[in-house]
């Protein structure tokens, strides 16, 4: 996964498959400039938002209602790591793990959406900035899992545990942490930092090349 990352600065970002269109999302053939700085995925990621034309593309942040303070804790570290970016986080929209992310997600700044299973958006947690009421009960883990690029799991549930298992039957990556299942295909972090890390990794990589 490992891809070396450049940035010049007008905040423009390159790799060895070219220059990013961070609207497009994609990779447009250009070589990188002379004097461009070499950077970290994260980095480069935090180059890419603050910019002035970006697509806010969605990470999804997934755990249980019923939580350990230690996930609580870390679900809203990641959450605020993710509004500082300006990244676009989707969750469940419920509680425990759920609203860690999106208060951290929120009073960082962020856009926190929940795809919530009822019908009512109104009982979507008070941190969510754009409630969707789905109506579909727990069908709406797997349009959490097909709706955002890269899924990062805290602790596990039975839900958890399917949200996981939707995330890479489409072909996400999907990053463990802080108690989350084990799972064929799940990468784990063994911090927050790391997570972060491997989260901007996986949205660079996954760009199209043009």
């Amino acid at each position: 996964m490992h891809q070396e990352f450049f940035f010049t600065a007008s905040n423009s970002v390159y790799s060895a498959r070219g220059k990013l269109d961070a609207w497009e999302w994609r990779w447009v053939e250009a070589e990188i400039p002379e004097g461009a700085q070499e950077v970290s995925g994260l980095e480069a990621l935090e180059r890419v938002f603050a910019g002035e034309r970006v697509r806010k593309v969605p990470v999804g942040v997934i755990g249980p209602r019923d939580a350990t303070e230690a996930q609580l804790k870390t679900a809203e570290a990641i959450g605020t790591r993710l509004g500082q970016i300006g990244l676009t986080m989707i969750c469940g929209g419920k509680t425990g793990v759920m609203s860690a992310a999106a208060k951290g997600c929120h009073e960082a700044g962020g856009l926190s959406v929940g795809l919530i299973p009822d019908h009512d958006w109104r009982k979507a947690n008070p941190y969510i900035q754009l409630p969707i009421a789905t109506g579909l009960s727990e069908a709406r883990n797997m349009i959490i899992a097909k709706s955002c690029e890269v899924l990062i799991a805290i602790g596990g549930s039975y839900g958890t545990l399917s949200e996981i298992a939707f995330g890479l039957h489409f072909s996400k990556p999907v990053i463990g942490i802080s108690g989350a299942p084990k799972v064929d295909g799940l990468e784990f972090a063994g911090s927050v930092d790391d997570a972060m890390e491997r989260m901007a990794g996986h949205l660079l990589n996954r760009v199209e090349t043009s």
